[in-house]
This record gives C-alpha cells, sequence and structure tokens, in this order.
C-alpha cells in the first residue's frame, strides 16, 4: 500500500471538478492505496479573493459567471447558479476545521493508515458532501450549523465533533496540513503529492497521468535513497 497526500482547498471549483479523477483512483486501487486529505487556505477571505481580486471583472457575480463557464466544461459537474453570485461564503476556514475535526474523531491523529479503509472511504464521502453543499446546492459552508448538518450520525456525532474543534485540536490538525503544503512546496488545488514529497501532480492534470505514477510506485517499494523513474 502507498499513501497520497491530497492537498485542496474545499472552495476551489479545480478540486470539484477533478473529483471524478480521484473517485476512479480510489475505484481502481481500493485498499493499494490510502488517501490523506489535506486542506489549504486558498480561499481564506474570499472578500479580498474575489471581492477585491475580481472587482474589475464583476466581483462576486463575475467570479460566479467564470464558474459556470469552467464547469460547462465538465459534464458531470452540476453548478448551482447560485455558488458565489448569491450565496458567497466568507471562508473555506470553518469547513476546513469541520472537516479536521471529523477526521481526529474518526481516523485519529495522522489518519493512522490502520483504520478500517471503509472509514477512510466514508470520511472521503463526507468531503465530497461538503464540496457539493456549496457548489451544487449553494449552501454557505461558511457557517458551522450548516456543516454539522451534513454529518451522518452513524460515523461520528455533533457534540464529538464540536468537542475537537472547541479543544482546539482540529485548528492544530489544520495547521499541520499547511505546515507539510510549505513543506512540500504546494503550488495549489488540487496537488497529488507521492512518496514522501518527491513527486507532486498540480492542477488539471489528466487522469492516466496520475493512474501512472500510482501504478510505478506500486510495482516496485521505494527504498530510502532510490531514484524514481516516474
Amino acid at each position: 500500500m502507498i499513501s497520497i497526500d491530497y492537498f485542496s482547498d474545499i472552495l476551489c471549483v479545480w478540486a470539484y471538478g477533478g473529483q471524478v479523477r480521484l473517485d476512479e483512483l480510489m475505484r481502481n486501487f481500493g485498499d493499494d492505496i490510502r488517501v490523506r486529505h489535506r486542506f489549504i487556505p486558498l480561499f481564506a477571505d474570499t472578500r479580498a479573493r474575489i471581492g477585491e481580486g475580481w472587482k474589475e471583472q464583476g466581483g462576486f457575480a463575475g467570479f460566479g459567471g467564470h464558474m459556470q463557464e469552467v464547469c460547462g466544461q465538465w459534464p458531470h459537474t452540476r453548478l448551482s447558479p447560485r455558488a458565489w453570485t448569491e450565496c458567497r461564503p466568507v471562508t473555506c476556514i470553518t469547513a476546513h476545521v469541520f472537516l479536521k475535526a471529523v477526521e481526529l474523531c474518526v481516523l485519529g491523529d495522522g489518519q493512522a493508515d490502520e483504520a478500517g479503509g471503509e472509514l477512510h472511504r466514508r470520511f472521503a464521502q463526507l468531503i465530497d458532501k461538503t464540496r457539493a453543499a456549496f457548489f451544487e446546492q449553494a449552501q454557505d459552508i461558511s457557517q458551522l450549523e450548516v456543516l454539522l448538518a451534513l454529518l451522518d450520525g452513524d460515523l461520528v456525532g455533533r457534540d464529538a465533533v464540536t468537542a475537537r474543534i472547541d479543544s482546539g485540536q482540529a485548528y492544530s490538525a489544520l495547521y499541520h496540513d499547511e505546515q507539510l503544503a510549505k513543506g512540500y512546496a504546494v503550488q495549489g488545488s488540487p496537488t497529488y503529492v507521492f512518496n514522501e514529497g518527491r513527486q507532486l501532480l498540480y492542477g488539471n492534470v489528466g487522469y492516466r497521468i496520475i493512474e501512472s505514477n500510482v501504478r510505478e510506485l506500486l510495482s516496485k517499494p521505494q527504498m530510502e535513497g532510490e531514484p524514481s523513474w516516474c
């Protein structure tokens, strides 16, 4: 089994559109891979990034129109016309902290590989559900109550999640993700990090390229200091 660190921002449209590739990777390789979900704060302040950054192109309304054009190229997406034009989360941080809290409850510290594959899959499904809540249903996922409503009680309860947030543990876990991103020189969302940072695939990368990297790593266990031919 190999581990993959997958860095994304929950509000990143490229991660939303690219989810189909990650899903395909997990279907094809199953328990041969373990995806560790990491979060980076590209949309930590949407008023600055979009409201000001897109001011000359129409601000939030212009950005929402641009997202419609982007998603119009992907038949598998169902972007709500209200995303960014009307529903405007002020930050990605609330969602990232919420997901790290759930992760700590379900998988423990460090997204332990010994945790069952089914738990990893169900946590990944919650991440998908959180993205869909904004992009497809235009829910404001910068609001904690909106996020808590997404929980499946069979996976983890609200009280357990809020306890991890109130204790500061979820914030600490999120900070760890950000430090890893800096250490790996992650440029943006989404980014696949293989082989403990020796290989990175960033952006709108085709599935076959991602798959070939995984197959190469699975075909020959990597030894410390061994050159990779991927």
